[in-house]
């Protein structure tokens, strides 16, 4: 196909897609979803060779959450039952965290429900971020605290953060339908936040809301101008007693579909599989890894996910490798001060011939209710975490 070929070309220059490719992408037949995983793969080992990276993630306080975002079984007023608790203090965290560092994770991911941290929630994680890094040479934390006030990035980066979450979600168009507790714009204001902060940033999306391909391409489009170092692609999770929960409207096929679309907007980030791949991709995990080169190890933050063993046999079984504490996962260039608006880049540029792809008519599984299961082990219980 002319438009695989013209994106493959795209993505080793890292020049941005036309929308109209992008949207092609999501428009192809199953009879071409091979052609479209290998092209995308051609990319992703470009940049990232056949390494995956293990990211693992620490519940700090779960539930009790005062916005209402559709998609989270932790919303204001959810009766989802999933566990909730407070503050973790710094030693349970930090050994809650150790499970995943032993099983091949090289980034730990700090999350707190709530609309924001506090000062004195700040300065919790800060200690959480020290007992973390004295018992763990060279590990990456992440922190995931909601909308952040000026000041607290660099606070957060002071205490040894490395990266800050702050996802996007869905575009800017839709947003309002997801969430009235705060805005689009709060959103990228907090990425924004973390990047000045020298803040490595991340944020993401979630498909299957019930979006459009053009939501989809609308709210990656924004990612790539945010240009955050690692990109988070979640597939809802429709947990029962949230406003989604029969949002079903995803296939294995339609969720690589959209990883390749990603991989091809955001050819030299960090792609990441997250939420939901167990629920949606299902049997084609392992295909999905010729997109992503991250995953999460083991359960989620209120849901559980894969057994972390086979995890990593799924990995090896799928002639990739676990990327090492030593090796630097971002490509040279990302990691010297990125690419941004280089002259060689191409970032910005339009332009190029769009392939053309009759939109094949979506086929959705029936809901597999059985693959959604609420966490019942790990940070905030007395059972060994799934790692």
């Amino acid at each position: 196909m002319d438009l695989l070929n013209t994106l493959v070309d795209k993505g080793l220059r890292r020049e941005l897609p036309t929308r109209e490719e992008a949207l092609a992408v999501l428009a192809t037949s199953d009879d071409d979803l091979l052609d479209v995983v290998a092209a995308a793969g051609k990319v992703r080992r470009h940049w990232f060779g056949r390494r995956v990276k293990l990211n693992y993630l620490v519940n700090l306080k779960s539930g009790l959450c005062p916005e209402d975002c559709s998609y989270c079984s932790q919303r204001l007023g959810a009766d989802t039952g999933i566990l909730k608790y407070t503050w973790l203090k710094p030693d349970q965290a930090s050994q809650a965290a150790a499970a995943g560092l032993a099983g091949g994770a090289k980034r730990v991911c700090l999350v707190a429900s709530g609309r924001g941290p506090t000062d004195r929630d700040v300065d919790r994680v800060a200690g959480t971020i020290k007992a973390i890094k004295e018992q763990n040479e060279g590990v990456e934390v992440c922190a995931c605290l909601g909308l952040l006030s000026d000041g607290q990035a660099e606070r957060l980066r002071e205490a040894g953060a490395d990266a800050y979450n702050h996802n996007l979600n869905t575009s800017e168009s839709t947003y309002g339908d997801i969430t009235t507790t705060h805005t689009y714009a709060d959103r990228v204001d907090t990425v924004n936040k973390a990047h000045a902060a020298g803040l490595s940033a991340c944020s993401g999306l979630i498909a299957g809301m019930g979006e459009s391909d053009e939501d989809l391409v609308d709210v990656v489009y924004a990612l790539r101008e945010l240009d955050p170092d690692s990109v988070p692609v979640n597939f809802l999770i429709p947990v029962e007693g949230t406003p989604l929960a029969k949002e079903w409207n995803l296939t294995p096929q339609r969720c690589l579909r959209i990883l390749a679309m990603v991989r091809f907007v955001c050819p030299d980030v960090e792609v990441r599989i997250a939420g939901g791949r167990e629920v949606h991709l299902r049997t084609m995990q392992p295909l999905a890894l010729n997109l992503a080169n991250s995953i999460f190890l083991g359960d989620y933050l209120t849901t559980e996910g894969q057994a972390g063993k086979a995890d990593l046999e799924m990995i090896a079984d799928a002639g990739f490798e676990v990327e090492g504490a030593g090796e630097v996962t971002l490509p040279e260039h990302r990691v010297t001060g990125g690419c941004h608006e280089s002259a060689d880049c191409g970032s910005h540029e339009g332009g190029g011939v769009c392939g053309t792809a009759a939109p094949a008519a979506p086929t959705v599984s029936e809901p597999r209710t059985d693959l959604v299961a609420v966490r019942r082990r790990g940070a905030g219980t007395d059972l060994a975490p799934n790692a």
